[in-house]
């Protein structure tokens, strides 16, 4: 697992921040979706003004809440699947965790 990114809570349920890696850097904001679908994300990317990507709530088998998101851009490979977590730490912080998917 990496830490591929760091995000701050905004005041409108989405979240602000920065994903880098060796090869990217970009400000991305995770932005809450209007409506209750309930297999629909709850949260779109959005690196400037382009889509990159959707996020879905879901809570873990502790009881807390976190985000599964899909990223993708052309210049990928393939899609980037992670997870954004409140970082243990420290409280109003989150950590957005990447770890590459295994064949099932």
């Amino acid at each position: 697992m990496a830490t591929i990114g760091t995000f701050k809570r905004d005041e409108n349920g989405g979240f602000t921040g920065v994903i880098a890696t060796l090869t990217l850097s970009s400000k991305v904001r995770f932005i809450r979706t209007e409506g209750d679908s309930e297999k629909g994300p709850s949260h779109r990317l959005f690196s400037a003004k382009s889509e990159i990507g959707a996020a879905w709530a879901k809570v873990s088998k502790d009881g807390k809440p976190y985000l599964s998101a899909k990223i993708d851009d052309p210049s990928f490979n393939a899609a980037i699947y992670a997870t954004l977590i409140e970082d243990a730490d420290t409280a109003g912080n989150f950590a957005l965790i990447w770890s590459r998917r295994t064949a099932e």
